[in-house]
């Protein structure tokens, strides 16, 4: 993508406790990117040719909701990309879209069957907008619509505390977190899997392999001090978790880079 254009957009302030940030990608070359799970949900406006990922066998939609995922995908780009991208916090896309991120498990599923009209009415105004700047701009009065009539709830305000915690030391284990936000293992569970989109446990592994891609891309050559800094058990664990969810090995990617524990400016 020598040729691509990205422009990174911060949220306005009322959003930066929901929304990461907003991306958008233009290119007219065709490309292959190997993607890696990032532990955030992401709203996807195509509004020229859609993306094709080879591992699912299909082209996402050209309005795309993008779940949690526990493996590596390849996007293809026939040439002609022109997509804007929100970003959400791992547990906050289902307050504004009024679907449980878990239904959309290991899968991109258009936006437009989920039968929320208000949304499908946002990608409408999205694909008949001028431009990209004002396409970011309908997005963000559209999550602030939705914002003043949805208040954080406690359950989401644990989940938010349990995904920090898991940010800061993903060798928690479940229990752990249920016991920090005063829930049942079985509750917590069921819980985090309807706001996060998958289970606790599994999560924390998204997490680990993120931070293991943070420090790596923060030069950190230290395989055992990784496994060590990233609560797995040993070198090898980490290694052989490092393989399922990029595919490679440690010492064969490049340029590696963490979504979940990057913020770009």
């Amino acid at each position: 993508m020598s040729n691509a254009m990205i422009t990174v957009i911060k949220p306005c302030a009322e959003l930066l406790r929901y929304v990461r940030y907003y991306w958008v990608l233009k290119s007219r070359e065709q490309f292959s990117v190997l993607t890696f799970p990032i532990g955030c949900p992401q709203i996807i406006f195509h509004r020229r040719s859609p993306l094709f990922i080879p591992e699912l066998s299909v082209s996402q939609d050209k309005f795309t909701i993008s779940g949690q995922a526990n493996f590596p995908a390849h996007i293809t780009s026939g040439g002609d990309t022109e997509m804007i991208v929100a970003v959400f916090y791992p547990h906050t896309i289902g307050m504004f879209i009024g679907t449980p991120p878990s239904a959309f498990y290991n899968s991109e599923i258009s936006g437009f069957d989920i039968g929320n009209k208000s949304l499908n009415e946002l990608a409408s105004r999205i694909f008949d907008c001028e431009n990209t700047t004002q396409s970011i701009e309908i997005i963000e009065r559209w999550l602030l619509a939705k914002l003043k009539y949805r208040h954080d709830t406690l359950n989401l305000k644990r989940m938010g505390a349990a995904v920090s915690s898991l940010m800061r030391n993903p060798a928690l284990q479940a229990k752990e977190l249920a016991d920090s936000v005063y829930l049942s293992s079985k509750q917590f569970g069921r819980i985090f899997n309807t706001y996060v989109g998958m289970m606790p446990k599994e999560y924390a592994r998204i997490a680990r392999f993120q931070k293991s891609m943070w420090l790596l891309q923060n030069h950190c050559q230290d395989y055992a001090d990784i496994a060590y800094c990233c609560g797995y058990s040993d070198q090898s664990h980490f290694i052989r978790d490092f393989r399922q969810f990029s595919g490679t090995t440690p010492s064969q990617i490049t340029n590696p880079y963490s979504d979940l524990f990057t913020t770009p400016a």
